[in-house]
């Protein structure tokens, strides 16, 4: 029996991308390597977010293929769509699979492969209608349109839970978007949502398996149902999973700022099911550079929105990214986002270094700036960043929060995490997948907060 090992690069979404490849693969008849040494197929499945992303993927390729130089190394996801022809040129790469075509990964991996209509491949090798020949020579890219793409590819439900302690579950994909640094929209395509019933039917199935909280995924989480016939919003699809399904906890992945609405807040403080954080990038706090990037809002907008929640919800986590170093960022543009970082009551920061994606707006700015500035710009605001999480662990502590096991541990202590996204260590070895309340005691500038068990028990 063949084996095959996944390694997966980026966001949430690709991660629930390689959980259904994961299980698709199961499926297909081969089975699960230990490790990428000893896999006969390694899938990685890549981001391309920015340059590093690229780098890093590539590197991942060198590696495995010196380890493994007998390994038939298929590469996909958002990398492998937009520079196909650039990944096929390293050495050790067999197949280069774009994100239009993943669900085609399971029968090229078994070795047999038809092939679909309106389907361009690169170099000229083709998929043909008899068995696929995944001996080492040159790579073979399939790759076709992203924006021909109408449904949202999820992981099979019913065992997803038992993989991962709180799984992913994509609701929506693509963006309609077009911010002049990002070239995700050109990698993932128009913005497309499953349908409610489909969520809904992909939840019960999911608490079935065991899981205990389920983390909602999408690469334009708040953009869900605008495409759907009639239009459903991301609240509506929430409020039937709290009224129908027995799900303990939902989180939100990432959330745009101009989709934290008052509705949106005053629903997850409904509910203790909810969890209480709120991931919403920032990306500039100057509005000069926000208009420059193409973002719908301004940062007076913004700072209402996360003072909403502060207000509402007094004890939630409220994440941003930040990107610095955008082609003509100027001094007072950086202290502008600084003074806005250190105003408003982020629990934790997400730093980004600006990269130049090709085919994007921002690509062709002139004004671009020096590394060591955007180096030493990164390194102030993430001093900022661990400032407020040091501060947000110590006002939390002294209390009892509900919190799960992870699978992460060490020599007698157990990691887990709270609703509004403190990492506890709690003392002993526990399963994963438990609810436990904790007694938080912080321990200054340590990335987690100790927790000590209490007796408390939990209602829904």
């Amino acid at each position: 029996m063949a084996t095959f090992s996944i390694e997966n690069f980026g966001c949430r979404a690709t991660d629930a991308d390689a959980a259904a490849l994961h299980r698709k693969l199961l499926e297909g008849g081969l089975a699960l390597a230990g490790e990428h040494a000893s896999a006969d197929i390694v899938v990685l499945n890549t981001c391309t977010v920015t340059a590093a992303a690229d780098s890093q993927a590539r590197e991942a390729v060198r590696k495995i293929h010196r380890a493994n130089p007998g390994a038939r190394i298929v590469v996909t996801g958002c990398y492998a769509q937009r520079a196909p022809e650039e990944l096929a040129a390293i050495e050790g790469v067999t197949w280069v699979v774009g994100n239009s075509h993943q669900t085609e990964i399971p029968k090229i991996a078994s070795g047999v492969g038809t092939r679909p209509e309106n389907t361009d491949f690169f170099p000229v090798e083709q998929l043909a209608n008899d068995a696929v020949s995944l001996a080492r020579g040159p790579a073979k890219i399939l790759a076709g349109d992203i924006f021909a793409q109408s449904t949202v590819q999820i992981a099979p439900a019913t065992l997803m839970a038992g993989e991962r302690t709180r799984p992913i579950l994509k609701v929506q994909d693509g963006c309609n978007n077009r911010c002049s640094y990002c070239v995700i929209p050109f990698v993932r395509g128009r913005s497309r949502s499953l349908p409610p019933d489909d969520v809904l039917r992909e939840v019960r199935m999911l608490c079935a398996a065991g899981a205990k909280e389920i983390v909602l995924s999408g690469i334009n989480l708040g953009s869900y149902g605008r495409d759907l016939v009639p239009r459903v919003a991301l609240g509506s699809v929430v409020r039937r999973i709290l009224d129908e399904t027995s799900l303990d906890q939902l989180r939100f992945s990432s959330i745009e700022p101009q989709d934290v609405t008052e509705d949106f807040v005053a629903l997850v403080a409904s509910s203790g099911r909810l969890a209480r954080h709120f991931h919403i990038p920032l990306q500039s706090g100057s509005d000069r550079i926000l208009r420059a990037m193409h973002r719908w809002y301004r940062t007076g907008h913004y700072a209402e929105r996360v003072k909403l929640i502060r207000r509402i919800l007094p004890d939630a986590a409220i994440g941003a990214d930040v990107i610095v170093g955008f082609p003509g960022e100027t001094e007072a543009d950086f202290r502008s986002t600084f003074d806005c970082v250190e105003r408003l009551p982020f629990t934790y920061l997400h730093v980004f270094s600006f990269s130049e994606r090709p085919g994007t707006a921002a690509a062709t700015l002139s004004d671009q700036i020096p590394l060591a500035t955007i180096r030493e710009r990164a390194h102030a605001l993430r001093e900022v960043g661990q400032r407020k999480s040091e501060a947000f662990r110590a006002s939390q502590s002294g209390r009892a929060l509900r919190a799960l096991t992870l699978a992460r541990g060490g020599d007698g202590w157990t990691e887990a995490l709270t609703g509004n996204y403190l990492k506890a260590r709690i003392a002993g070895r526990h399963p994963a997948n438990q609810w436990h309340h904790v007694y938080l005691e912080s321990e200054g500038g340590a990335d987690t907060i100790a927790g000590e068990l209490t007796q408390l028990s939990f209602q829904k």
